[in-house]
């Protein structure tokens, strides 16, 4: 997959913006990478759109910025000039596909149906835009689609917002979700950046889902580990589960065999996409221990443990 796209699905949310005065454009871009998004796609249905993506290109580098609402050539060779990284068409416009696809252009053209998925197969893409999502069928009708299409991805836009954002993005097929609900017009036409950074920190909060999964703790060995785990069960009823390295009570803890990370033992947090939530963290510079890493049978990362202990305490991300 394209490296821009990978970044777009670790992301999980790009913003679509409307910006009418592109003197905005920079500070919108901090606001947004401040929250945990450093990503955009800026319309092309305002005048001030080209100059806009300019300056983020130049004044924010670390914001991956694309051109929307493309709906020509001449737009999409404007719009790669003055900086985008990517270009999104709400329709499948051959002529712009083609353009893009000739000029080793990032394009997720809009497609709602079979027909146009099949072109945007026939071009070579990976991941399409699905436009109006909520109006053109929502998720059930992605979920359709992604019988015969398996290989396609979708990034769903259009009446995506924090009540159901999680209920897209936990649909395999979908690569990411577009919205503007972290940026309204009105916070932008106010310029409260602050309050858009507050938003889109609060996205993002919603979108990983933390919430605690078990405390484990260090014992010395398997005796002292059922012995415990039986003390505990006995007191609140709740059930036992021996596993090959340690005993779980009601799932809520956990007694080690032997010790392990920590040094009294672990907390495990729980994350809606553990790949979003190691890029998420790693951008505000949290730093993950590789040897702990425990995949899928797909490579799917499932668990990994933060390189530091607090309060003698191993931590680690779980899905």
């Amino acid at each position: 997959m394209h490296e821009t796209l990978k970044k777009i699905s670790l992301t999980g949310i790009v913003p679509v913006i409307k910006i009418d005065n592109a003197a905005k454009a920079a500070p919108l871009a901090n606001a947004l990478c401040q929250g945990g998004i450093p990503v955009a796609e800026i319309t092309f249905r305002t005048e001030q759109a080209e100059e806009a993506i300019a300056i983020i290109s130049r004044e924010v580098p670390d914001m991956l910025v694309g051109a929307g609402t493309i709906l020509t050539v001449e737009q999409a060779d404007r719009a790669v000039r003055a900086g985008a990284k990517f270009i999104v068409s709400p329709g499948f416009n051959p002529e712009v596909v083609e353009y893009c696809v000739n000029h080793d252009i990032l394009i997720t053209p809009g497609c709602i149906g079979p027909s146009d998925i099949e072109r945007a197969i026939s071009y070579g893409l990976e991941v399409v835009k699905f436009f109006p999502a909520e109006a053109a069928g929502g998720l059930k009708m992605i979920k359709a689609l992604s019988g015969p299409y398996s290989n396609i991805k979708f990034i769903p836009t259009g009446g995506i917002d924090a009540h159901n954002l999680n209920e897209y993005l936990s649909c395999p097929q979908v690569l990411a979700c577009g919205g503007s609900f972290m940026v309204p017009e009105h916070l932008l036409q106010e310029s409260n950046f602050s309050r858009i950074t507050a938003l889109t920190g609060e996205a993002v909060e919603i979108m990983l889902g933390f919430k605690l999964a078990h405390v484990g703790f260090n014992c010395d060995n398997e005796e002292q580990a059922g012995m415990v785990s039986q003390e505990v069960s006995g007191m609140f009823h709740f059930e036992l589960s021996d596993e090959p390295g340690s005993v779980f009570v009601g799932r809520m803890f956990e007694f080690m065999k032997a010790p392990y990370k920590g040094s009294k033992g672990h907390i495990a947090v729980q994350t809606n996409d553990i790949e979003r939530a190691v890029y998420h963290l790693s951008g505000k510079g949290y730093q993950f221990d590789e040897a702990t890493a425990k995949k899928d049978s797909n490579g799917k990362l499932k668990s990994i443990y933060f390189n530091n202990e607090m309060c003698g305490f191993g931590w680690h991300l779980v899905e």
